[in-house]
């Protein structure tokens, strides 16, 4: 399926704004207003911003792994 009229590209989202798009399509996929086809668009775009979302949490947690690992450090707190 297409993106539908005024929305941006997935990949082109933040995390937070296609957390916060994925957020309001699970809102207005409960309130049942809208048609077979309307409802069968939200949840093809639903799924793709879920994949996008898990994708760049995804490539964070490598990030975060790569620079724990180069510079991992014991920590010993201060008394």
């Amino acid at each position: 399926m297409s993106t539908p009229p005024n929305l941006p590209p997935v990949e082109t989202l933040t995390y937070e704004q296609a957390l916060a798009e994925l957020e309001d399509l699970v809102a207005a996929l409960e309130a049942e207003h809208q048609t077979l086809t309307e409802a069968l668009a939200l949840y093809a775009r639903g799924q793709a911003l879920a994949q996008h979302c898990a994708a760049l949490l995804d490539q964070a947690e490598l990030k975060v792994q790569q620079l724990t690992t180069a510079g991992l450090s014991d920590f010993t707190p201060q008394a």
